[in-house]
């Protein structure tokens, strides 16, 4: 069984679907501390043809805090206004903005959940049919930190691969998984570029640009453009 294990980031950039693709199971790690300026509550959009990070307004968000224990306090009034306004000739404008309506009218205001629930919307658009767990839900020691939390995890969902973002090299280390009898492996993915209203390609945006110009079929062949080290 392959797992993957991510924090669940705001309409996240395309490698994070190719990894929860890459997997049977996916675990969405919301029993973890906030991280102030991560992904959790913002991304990187095209924006007047620049790459520009707009950011989720949160209640008194903490890093002393669990993801699952800060809310939303975003209308989204603005976000959609200006996804409108830069992606409204998108090619699959249409298909694509009844996504995001469905995703920001989610009305459950904790960041985790609110999060879990656009990865899965995400998801169901692509055709990805990976399992996705909640970390919160499964039923291990949490007093645990870092990798033996991760190892945890792997050992109560019986997995035999473990896949990592290519951040994690600087963490894990296969021969600390091999004790285990797991294989850890890392995901690259490969250079994507595609086309943005016949202007010079903006890389490293969210999941959100790749679906505006580009039809699911073409969305799931840039998924599969990567590689495992």
């Amino acid at each position: 069984m392959k797992l993957g294990i991510m924090q669940p980031y705001f309409l996240p950039y395309i490698g994070y679907f190719q990894l929860i693709k890459a997997v049977d199971k996916y675990v969405i790690f919301d029993d973890v501390n906030y991280i102030m300026r991560g992904w959790i509550n913002r991304n990187n959009f095209l924006v007047n043809g620049e790459r520009i990070l707009l950011t989720i307004s949160l209640n008194k968000s903490s890093s002393n805090k669990l993801i699952n224990q800060v809310e939303i306090v975003d209308n989204f009034t603005n976000f959609m206004k200006t996804v409108r306004q830069n992606y409204g000739k998108a090619p699959y404008f249409k298909d694509v903005y009844p996504l995001l309506e469905r995703i920001v009218q989610y009305d459950d205001k904790c960041l985790s959940r609110f999060n879990a629930n656009s990865i899965k919307e995400i998801c169901n658009y692509l055709g990805i049919d990976t399992t996705l767990l909640i970390s919160s839900d499964l039923p291990k020691d949490c007093s645990l930190k870092g990798m033996a939390k991760g190892l945890e995890i792997c050992r109560l969902l019986k997995t035999d691969v473990y896949i990592n973002a290519i951040g994690g090299q600087k963490l894990y280390k296969k021969e600390d998984f091999s004790l285990y009898n797991i294989e850890l492996y890392f995901l690259q993915t490969d250079n994507i570029s595609y086309k943005q209203f016949n202007k010079t390609f903006i890389s490293n945006l969210s999941i959100l640009d790749v679906l505006m110009f580009n039809s699911v079929k073409d969305a799931n062949t840039l998924l599969d453009k990567y590689k495992l080290i």
